[in-house]
């Protein structure tokens, strides 16, 4: 069976029926809206980051629903994504055209595997820098660095004392506040 390739064309073409798209290396990905639970994550992570980034003049924070195009063929959306000054430029009409400093993805029951497994080794091949994967069920923030054979984790956060994670050397984010 001949496997079907999918480009942004296509994709552009998907219909915005509350589903969430992206393609993996042309192979179409479809999950359905996050949880309320979830969404209440996203929106105490990317205020804490949107108020640190904006204060110190370090880039942008955009959350989704956001196209990150990778590549012709690798369209993703994480829950967060952080571009730092240097790529600003990287900020297009159809999303963000390349890697971002930052991509965050915020696990629920039906991501956790493609968010663990697929896209953290998309993010690493296209040259993602930083990588955070969100546990809402365990309570804990994974940091991880782009090395020269793939993703290190660098820190792992829980509880309630402030931490610092990369690529945020001064950030102090206090895990427990994220979770409702």
């Amino acid at each position: 069976m001949t496997r079907v390739v999918l480009t942004y064309r296509e994709y552009e073409a998907l219909p915005a029926d509350g589903r969430r798209y992206e393609l993996h290396d042309g192979e179409l990905s479809v999950t359905p809206a996050p949880s309320p639970q979830h969404q209440i994550v996203s929106r105490n992570l990317g205020f804490v980051l949107h108020e640190h980034v904006t204060a110190r003049g370090l880039g942008q924070v955009l959350m989704a629903p956001l196209d990150v195009i990778l590549g012709e063929t690798t369209i993703v959306q994480p829950d967060l994504v952080y571009l730092d000054s240097a790529r600003a430029g990287a900020i297009s009409r159809r999303g963000i055209e390349g890697p971002p400093t930052l991509a965050v993805e915020i696990l629920s029951p039906s991501t956790t595997l493609t968010d663990r497994v697929t896209k953290s080794q998309l993010y690493a091949r296209h040259g993602v820098p930083h990588f955070w994967l969100v546990d809402p069920e365990g309570r804990s923030i994974e940091a991880f660095v782009l090395r020269a054979d793939g993703y290190s984790l660098v820190a792992r956060a829980s509880g309630r004392q402030p931490v610092a994670l990369p690529p945020f050397p001064d950030l102090a984010v206090v895990p427990d506040s994220l979770w409702p």
